[in-house]
């Protein structure tokens, strides 16, 4: 007998989504920061056992949203409540809800299983883990609760087994050697993304894609070229910073990262662009992989 199915982890941003998928894969798929918003695009990860495969999908966090690349964010959200076969709704210590309601309403009359796990309890004590048990089962009564800490791994391998438990009978969806349904340079781009996430303030990080124009691989080097959007003429600049020395950390710390990723040399050229109010455009959108329709 094999099992197979499509299991989608939701909630609001910042909760541990993408740690947990990450914790789940045993690869960086996801990128983690502390600023919110971070994952733009529903990312697949794929867990592969002798007799399952799991297919985790990591959403972007819930929002309501304020331009259009924050709706296009929101449809993937909707999709993942389509096929699921499991659903993970993520909570934080201390949450009282999502930040939209009509999701919320969806996750308490779900007809598929939820699993609603309790994250970060390694920031609270016992008192304050009961009561938020107690509450969360009374506000979602469909679901099975699983205090965890994603970060520290607490609670994984329970919610793991349960979610191979929930599975249907199938065969797997993809080969069984294959780790995502994203192509490389989606994760170069997204190691880029998070260097920009982790060293600007402010707006700048959210008025930012990364565009890899060439990728190519010989037997021991990676040779990449990226273009990092931003929206303004004044983003450029703060982005290469003084001399280009802003430009040079990202592109030394994202080398690295890479490097790591696919286990080879990499030699990669950063150059930045303005595409003017990109994160409203349409036609952008849908270039950048956000735009479903």
């Amino acid at each position: 007998m094999h099992k197979a199915g499509f299991v989608n982890i939701i909630g609001n941003p910042n909760v541990g989504k993408s740690t947990l998928m990450n914790a789940f894969v045993g690869e960086r798929l996801s990128i983690i920061t502390s600023k919110a918003q971070t994952t733009r695009h529903r990312i697949l990860g794929i867990v592969n056992g002798e007799d399952f495969q799991v297919l985790l999908s990591d959403t972007p966090g819930i929002i309501k949203p304020a331009y259009e690349l924050q709706e296009s964010m929101m449809q993937f959200v909707k999709s993942a409540f389509e096929d699921a076969d499991v659903l993970l709704y993520m909570v934080e210590i201390g949450e009282q809800e999502l930040k939209d309601e009509s999701f919320f309403n969806k996750i308490r009359h779900s007809e598929i299983p939820v699993l609603l796990l309790l994250n970060k309890i390694d920031n609270s004590n016992q008192e304050t883990l009961e009561a938020q048990v107690a509450y969360w089962t009374e506000k979602v009564p469909n679901a099975e609760i699983f205090p965890i800490s994603a970060l520290n791994g607490f609670g994984v391998p329970e919610v793991f087994n349960r979610i191979i438990e929930l599975l249907p009978e199938s065969p797997p969806f993809y080969p069984k050697d294959q780790l995502t349904d994203k192509p490389e340079r989606f994760f170069v781009n997204e190691i880029i993304r998070e260097k920009i996430l982790l060293h600007y303030k402010k707006e700048i990080p959210y008025s930012v894609e990364i565009d890899t124009e060439e990728f190519f691989e010989s037997d021991n080097i990676i040779r990449m070229r990226s273009i990092i959007m931003v929206e303004r003429d004044t983003q450029k600049g703060i982005i290469i910073g003084h001399k280009g020395s802003a430009l040079k950390r990202v592109g030394v710390e994202a080398r690295k990262d890479l490097e790591k990723f696919f286990g080879k040399q990499v030699h990669l050229e950063l150059y930045v662009k303005v595409n003017k109010n990109w994160r409203s455009n349409e036609r952008q959108l849908k270039r950048f992989g956000y735009n479903q329709n």
